[in-house]
């Protein structure tokens, strides 16, 4: 079982630059990838409330996006109260992007367990992804001082992923451990070695109280939490911020405040290159719209 008052925070600030020209060529303008319907009739961001719903309903669901991408993604965020769409004036890395909607959250439910989601990711099998969520939020209830980072069973040594190599089972329970080190994109080859020694790849996917991930962010980052508070003009705070990697500059900082619960059989892609995108649409056999239609042969008369 979750907390009964799990929230969420999706996040969908970013511009997924490595992706604008299949979003620019299906859309007729750059797109940032988590709000521009690639296959089907749903985004990436409409498919992670979808799959969120059944733990976390839209009163309790936060999303953060940047100013400049309103007009693109103003009907798909109508699905949430609008209280709960958090704009930042500009696009300031992962840090600032959790950040800003933390303190928004923990202003209005201060005892809150959240689950961060990246909105711009593909999964999948959403019933196995809420399982490893349902996981995670147990461990934090249990472990209170902790952050549960979901890790993915990697299905390649993909280089362009960061990975988190586990520590000792933690408590007893295979599926949840201890967080050793984190490797950020590492070489085809060292991505290799980290396959075989049983690192996963770190999703952002992440379960912890609120008050507790600000009592560390005021630890570890005091500027960046203080210039956010202490600043009353938003777009002028935002104009000295400073872009820091939520991962990079924190996560691999604090690994003994994080426990890493093992996911598989999610079927997950952050679809960061075409490439990532054509690889998923040909296993599952989805519509591909940006594929040049086949040029006509006619028989000779």
């Amino acid at each position: 079982m979750t907390p009964d008052r799990l929230w969420a925070l999706v996040l969908a600030g970013g511009d997924g630059t490595r992706l604008l020209p299949l979003t620019t060529r299906l859309t007729g303008t750059p797109t940032p990838k988590q709000f521009c319907r690639i296959t089907g009739d749903r985004s990436l961001f409409e498919w992670t409330l979808d799959r969120t719903a059944p733990l976390v309903p839209a009163e309790r669901t936060l999303a953060v996006v940047t100013r400049s991408h309103l007009a693109i993604a103003g009907p798909q965020l109508a699905a949430l109260p609008a209280a709960n769409v958090i704009v930042q004036p500009r696009n300031r890395e992962t840090g600032p992007g959790l950040l800003l909607p933390l303190l928004a959250l923990a202003a209005r439910a201060p005892d809150a367990t959240v689950v961060v989601l990246p909105s711009d990711h593909f999964v999948r099998d959403a019933a196995a992804f809420r399982v490893h969520v349902a996981r995670a939020a147990r461990a934090i209830a249990a472990h209170p001082d902790r952050l549960a980072l979901l890790g993915i069973v990697p299905e390649a040594a993909e280089s362009g992923f960061g990975y988190v190599l586990p520590g000792r089972p933690h408590a007893g329970a295979a599926p949840v451990f201890d967080v050793a080190r984190f490797v950020e994109k590492p070489s085809p080859a060292a991505a290799a070695m980290l396959v075989r020694c049983g690192a996963l790849w770190n999703s952002f996917v992440m379960v912890f109280r609120a008050a507790r991930l600000l009592e560390l962010l005021r630890t570890f980052r005091p500027a960046d939490v203080a210039h956010l508070t202490d600043t009353p003009d938003l777009a002028a705070a935002y104009e000295t911020l400073a872009p820091w990697n939520f991962s990079h500059d924190f996560l691999r900082l604090v690994p003994e405040h994080l426990l890493l619960v093992r996911a598989d059989g999610l079927g997950w892609s952050d679809w960061g290159t075409p490439d990532a995108v054509e690889r998923t649409v040909t296993q599952l056999g989805l519509p591909a719209p940006w594929r040049e239609p086949a040029v006509p042969v006619y028989a000779a008369r």
